[in-house]
C-alpha cells in the first residue's frame, strides 16, 4: 500500500500500512511529542489486539504478533510520556507561551492542567492515559508544574501499562472469540472500549460531587444548631 495514501486518522489505515514498528512510533509521538494528539490511540490499539487475533486478516488486512505488542506498546508509551514531562521540565511554562496554530491550541493545555488539578498529581498521570488529546499534553504540563520525576515515573509506568495491554487484549480476545462475526462486533466493541476507558473518570467525578455534597450537607446541619446561650 502507498505510505502517502494512508489516512493518519484511520486506524486500520495506520496498521495495515505500517505495522508493528508504526503502531509504536505512534504510540510514542502520541504520549511523548505535542503533535501526536490527534492519532487515534485507543482505537488503534483495540485493533491492533484484533491484527493480533485468528480475525486479523479479515479485519485488518495483516497479522500482527502479540507478544511484542505487549512488550513495545507499553514501552513506547512510558517512554513517550517521560519524554514529555522531560520537555516540559526544562522548557517550563515558556512552553505554552505561543499563540494558537492548527497543531497547538492553548484550550488543550488547560484541560490537561485542570485534570492536574482536579484529581491530583498521581490519578492525573494515570487517568489522562484513557483521555484523547489530554494524555499528549498533561505530560509537560506535569513537567512545567514541577511533577517529580520519580513520582512521574512510578505513575507514568502504571498508567502506560493499564492503558495499552488493557486495550490491546480486549481486541485480541474479541477478535479470537468472534471470528468470522467480528464485523458485526468490531464498532459496539470499540465504542465499549471507549466507554470503559473514561470509566475511571466518571467514577472520579462521581466521587467528588458526592463529597462536595456530603460537605455542603454537613454546613447546612451546622448552621441550623441552635446556638448555646
Amino acid at each position: 500500500m502507498d505510505s502517502l495514501a494512508v489516512n493518519v486518522l484511520d486506524a486500520t489505515s495506520l496498521i495495515s500500512t505500517f505495522g508493528l514498528i508504526g503502531i509504536l512510533a505512534i504510540i510514542f509521538a502520541e504520549t511523548g511529542l505535542l503533535v501526536g494528539f490527534f492519532f487515534p490511540g485507543d482505537s488503534m490499539l483495540f485493533l491492533a489486539g484484533v491484527a493480533a487475533s485468528s480475525s486479523a486478516e479479515k479485519v485488518v488486512g495483516t497479522s500482527l504478533p502479540l507478544t511484542w505488542l505487549l512488550i513495545g506498546s507499553p514501552l513506547c508509551a512510558v517512554a513517550g510520556a517521560q519524554l514529555g514531562h522531560f520537555i516540559g521540565a526544562k522548557a517550563g511554562p515558556k512552553m505554552f507561551a505561543k499563540p494558537n496554530s492548527k497543531l497547538f491550541k492553548k484550550e488543550y493545555v488547560d484541560k490537561a492542567e485542570h485534570y492536574f488539578e482536579k484529581f491530583g498529581p498521581a490519578k492525573a498521570v494515570v487517568l489522562a492515559r484513557f483521555i484523547p488529546i489530554v494524555r499528549t499534553f498533561l505530560n509537560p504540563v506535569a513537567g512545567v508544574l514541577e511533577m517529580p520525576a520519580r513520582k512521574f515515573f512510578v505513575w507514568n509506568v502504571v498508567g502506560g501499562v493499564v492503558w495499552t495491554v488493557g486495550i490491546i487484549l480486549a481486541g485480541y480476545w474479541l477478535g479470537d472469540a468472534i471470528g468470522d462475526s467480528i464485523d458485526k462486533y468490531l464498532l459496539p466493541g470499540i465504542a465499549v472500549i471507549v466507554l470503559v476507558s473514561l470509566l475511571p473518570i466518571f467514577i472520579e467525578v462521581y466521587r467528588e460531587r458526592k463529597a462536595k455534597k456530603r460537605a455542603g450537607a454537613e454546613v447546612t446541619e451546622a448552621a441550623e444548631e441552635p446556638v448555646g446561650n
